[in-house]
């Protein structure tokens, strides 16, 4: 890979299209591709793009997990009984439910995982 080359290249893309998109960068080529080409990609996507991660779209959508999370504010959950929704439309990362544990236990009273009709409890904080 050729730097001028490749830099030529990513200025005649159309990075309108990555607008508020989440984008996962990755080569799937057997090749041997050099960092700073990726570091090139995410500066163009900068600034335009919603998210990005290196990776697969199952590497993106566990990044995506764990941004949502690392930002959530615990306010709301002080000293709450909290319920992680065991089931929904979409699948959840297994990742996502240890991150959740991990963010909010220590500011709920209780923590438990399921449906509000069948649940598992998780935590109970002793007082």
């Amino acid at each position: 890979m050729r730097e001028k080359d490749f830099r030529e290249s990513l200025s005649q893309l159309d990075w309108s299209q990555f607008q508020n998109v989440y984008v996962a960068v990755c080569c799937t080529a057997d090749a041997v591709v050099p960092s700073w080409a990726f570091l090139l990609v995410a500066n163009y996507l900068t600034g335009i793009a919603r998210f990005v991660s290196f990776g697969s779209m199952e590497d993106l959508e566990r990044d995506i997990y764990t941004h949502i999370i690392n930002e959530l504010d615990l306010k709301g959950f002080q000293d709450k009984k909290v319920l992680i929704k065991g089931c929904s439309r979409k699948p959840i990362p297994q990742n996502a439910y240890l991150q959740i544990v991990q963010k909010i236990k220590p500011v709920v009273s209780s923590l438990m995982f399921g449906e509000a009709c069948s649940t598992v409890p998780i935590y109970k904080r002793k007082d």
